[in-house]
């Protein structure tokens, strides 16, 4: 038996990673939500809403329950009374709030237009006019999702390429109402242990279950990498394991056609052949099925009694000693191979200790303290220096701006670091960065102060741009005494 779902502001998976909602809850008719979540039922009441002659989707006589008679259960085990519950899940992606939830959570997060080129603001007026024919499909199982627009973005570090899907406005729309059916049903299911795209969950925790292993004696780590993790999940193997909890065919069709959409790069289709694995990052199912799978994972490494920490497909194990990661290594490599057809990525994959390896952007060290590392500092200077390019043209202000917001995340993710001479080195290197930026851009006219994050204000324009005049390279002319005032030096 699985508990029934109970809509919740902050559900979608752009949410989940940043930890608790501290929302206020209140009760609006028979269900809770959070206040932001009631305002924006209030302001669009009637965007999923059906005539009353017309029939609701989710009414008993289709296999739909109203939100008043939904038993919960505080069961989350993928038993057969629980999958038998599973038979009419489409009624409940059809239900009107569910789809309303949808469609706030596809507009919060904007994001980029699909192959067909319309954008979210365009959704709403869609919705109006095709809403009876989408609804339909969904409940007949018929409906056929659209190519996906390929996108590859660099990965961190330069290190090869990183294959992204977008799915169209309205596909995105369908795979956040089913991913809010399927999240409540699956979730209790999952390891602790599991850290990555969850409810309530985020990096940090992660980080602090890993501080307490290494506290506790645990000094070495299976670092395990899984090379190409999205591209390679295999299709049937996926399928078998979400049909362990849900029994309703219509559902487990329309996700199986999402993971083999086409793939689409400038306009031209690549996958004219039906696709076997891979199911590309962009999509708001994609974290969900990917925890789904990795899940016999998870349960093999508590089955063995590992201290182990996974945030999405980045694992790590944590063991007292190297010839003990070294057998880890070994039979977990074998398990996901064998078992589960994934890749270990043996050249990035190692047995250390704990400070020579990083994890979401951290290094542990051997008291168990947390470190910035080294690769993430590099990103951000690389960052800033993206940011103050001197050949864009760009006020002064517009630049500072845009460098406060990156460090103002930047700091508040690695807040759990110790830092501190990081943080002074980075903070001189930017206002030089700015300075220099600010004697090249002072060539032309202006009618501003120059304003460096982090350090004073000038008093006057008038103090940098003397320095334009120079012939040195502007990063020497930033360290001059006019770039150094001026940096508030």
């Amino acid at each position: 038996m699985h508990k029934a779902r109970t809509p919740r502001h902050g559900d979608g998976p752009a949410e989940v990673s940043r930890g608790r909602s501290s929302l206020p809850l209140v009760q609006v008719k028979g269900r809770i939500v959070s206040r932001k979540e009631q305002s924006m039922d209030d302001s669009h009441p009637t965007l999923w809403q059906q005539a009353p002659d017309e029939g609701g989707y989710g009414s008993p006589g289709r296999g739909g329950t109203d939100a008043g008679d939904r038993e919960a259960s505080t069961e989350g085990t993928a038993s057969a009374e629980g999958r038998a519950l599973t038979a009419y899940l489409m009624e409940e992606v059809c239900d009107p709030a569910n789809l309303n939830e949808a469609y706030f959570r596809v507009v919060s997060n904007k994001g980029a237009a699909g192959v067909d080129g319309m954008h979210v603001d365009e959704l709403r007026s869609w919705i109006r006019e095709n809403k009876q024919a989408l609804i339909s499909s969904l409940l007949d199982g018929g409906y056929r999702p659209q190519p996906v627009k390929g996108v590859q973005i660099p990965k961190p570090g330069g290190k090869g390429k990183r294959q992204l899907g977008i799915p169209t406005v309205v596909d995105r729309l369908v795979q956040q109402a089913i991913y809010q059916v399927l999240s409540p049903i699956l979730e209790p299911t999952f390891s602790p242990m599991s850290f990555g795209f969850r409810p309530g969950r985020s990096a940090h925790d992660a980080l602090r279950q890993a501080q307490a292993y290494v506290m506790d004696d645990r000094p070495w780590v299976v670092d395990l990498d899984l090379e190409k993790f999205f591209d390679r999940v295999n299709h049937d193997m996926l399928m078998a394991r979400l049909a362990r909890h849900v029994s309703d065919k219509r559902l487990l069709r329309i996700v199986r056609r999402f993971l083999e959409a086409d793939l689409m790069h400038s306009g031209v289709v690549v996958g004219v052949v039906t696709r076997r694995e891979g199911t590309p990052q962009g999509g708001p199912l994609s974290p969900l099925l990917a925890n789904l799978l990795l899940d016999d994972l998870d349960k093999e490494l508590e089955k063995r009694g590992h201290r182990f920490v996974r945030y999405a497909d980045d694992c790590n194990i944590y063991v007292r000693s190297p010839k003990a990661g070294e057998r880890v290594m070994e039979s977990v490599t074998r398990f996901l191979e064998g078992r589960l057809k994934l890749k270990v990525n043996q050249s990035k994959s190692a047995v250390a200790e704990v400070h020579r390896r990083k994890f979401l952007g951290y290094r542990l060290f051997g008291d168990g303290s947390l470190g910035i590392a080294p690769e993430s500092l590099a990103r951000l200077k690389a960052k800033i220096r993206r940011l103050t390019r001197r050949n864009v043209p760009r006020r002064l202000s517009e630049t500072v701006g845009r460098v406060n917001l990156l460090i103002r995340g930047w700091v508040g993710y690695f807040h759990l670091a110790r830092g501190r001479s990081h943080l002074a080195d980075v903070d001189g290197w930017l206002r030089q960065g700015v300075v220099a930026y600010d004697a090249v851009a002072s060539v032309a006219p202006r009618d501003e102060p120059s304003v460096v994050p982090g350090a004073r204000a000038c008093e006057s324009g008038q103090r940098v741009r003397p320095l334009a005049r120079e012939t040195k390279p502007p990063w020497c002319r930033a360290g001059m005494p006019g770039g150094v005032r001026a940096g508030g030096g």
